[in-house]
């Protein structure tokens, strides 16, 4: 299935149904009273978040949704039949857009939420809500009221607690294989991902991890080269990002930059994507001399971006796993640090 995260839709909740114009026909009752019933409620449109979805690709093949129009009334008080509600399914970390105005209406992050999408039109009142001392035998019914019609912009933005970064062929797809049950594919080209991939890594307390690998950033991302602005959207919800820069490049200080510079300039992230806590993961190491890795390892501390936030920086092989455990000590506890602090934020206001 391909991977879709933004798609335009069309909802149009169901019309109310018409109030009926009746009278009661009964033996002996020569003049009978009204006794038309009321229309039905049209149907709802709602979205509803299905943890096991994780694309918006069915989206592609439809694109127009309608619910069920409310049945008339009919006599003896009959109430038409209410509309069939429709349940259209999301993905988690679907974010809701007004087209027109560019809004956001809704940000569905829990499995089960749900949220009305357009709401159907209520049905109308029969004849018997208009008798009035002066008008005893009414021949009047209010038309059903029509339902709610809306374009809506479905993006999804990736939940994950950890945000792989770097640039093409680092080795964040071995990474996540290895770290996680994830099973991208991997070969030794630039943009071998080309869509994010999920995993997660189960921790020794029995905690888990939700690890997003993004596509390779290449100079430019942040205006839209390489599809970098659809990519990076599926990071900005992590708590923790995870730079994977390759040790073995010829300038391994460059390529960091590169994508830090990239982080730096989207600006649709509140806070930026540079603020939030970071380690560094230099790979490949099984490619180099011991005595050309700590060179490395060395300047790459020493850049400002890293040594001003006393970030870590840890070399490993995914494909050898080696430091590979120490790699993950360190994450778990980043991240633990992370949450702890946004939560003393949200309790401190």
């Amino acid at each position: 299935m391909n991977f879709v995260d933004e798609v335009e839709i069309h909802v149009i909740a169901g019309d109310g149904g018409r109030g009926c114009v009746s009278f009661r026909h009964e033996k002996f009752v020569p003049k009978g009273g009204p006794d038309g019933g009321d229309g039905g409620d049209g149907g709802d449109i709602v979205l509803r978040v299905d943890s096991g979805l994780n694309t918006l690709s069915s989206f592609r093949r439809k694109r127009i949704y309608r619910a069920g129009n409310g049945a008339p009334g009919m006599g003896a008080n009959r109430h038409g039949k209410n509309g069939k509600d429709l349940v259209i399914c999301v993905p988690p970390g679907t974010i809701v857009k007004d087209k027109d105005t560019g809004a956001v209406l809704a940000d569905l992050t829990q499995p089960g939420e749900e949220w009305i999408a357009a709401r159907g039109g209520k049905g109308g009142l029969g004849n018997t809500h208009f008798v009035s001392p002066t008008r005893q035998a009414p021949r009047y019914a209010q038309p059903g009221l029509p339902g709610e019609e809306r374009h809506l912009i479905l993006e999804l933005k990736l939940l994950a607690d950890v945000g792989l970064v770097g640039m093409p062929n680092a080795g964040k797809s071995t990474l996540l294989s290895v770290l996680t049950s994830a099973r991208p594919k991997i070969a030794n080209y630039p943009f071998t991902t080309l869509v994010p991939q999920l995993g997660v890594v189960d921790l020794e307390d029995d905690q888990s991890l939700i690890i997003a690998d993004i596509p390779g950033l290449i100079e430019g991302a942040h205006l839209g080269t390489g599809m970098g602005v659809e990519f990076l959207r599926h990071i900005e919800r992590t708590r923790v990002l995870l730079f994977v820069v390759d040790i073995s490049d010829t300038d391994p200080c460059a390529s960091f930059l590169t994508v830090w510079k990239e982080l730096s300039a989207f600006d649709r992230c509140e806070p930026p994507l540079t603020q939030k806590p970071f380690l560094v993961a230099l790979n490949k190491m099984d490619l180099l001399p011991q005595e050309t890795i700590q060179a490395r390892l060395k300047a790459i501390k020493e850049l400002p971006e890293i040594a001003s936030r006393s970030a870590s920086a840890i070399c490993i092989s995914a494909a050898t796993r080696q430091n590979i455990p120490e790699l993950l000590k360190t994450l778990q506890g980043l991240y633990k640090n992370a949450s702890t602090n946004a939560c003393d934020i949200y309790t401190n206001g």
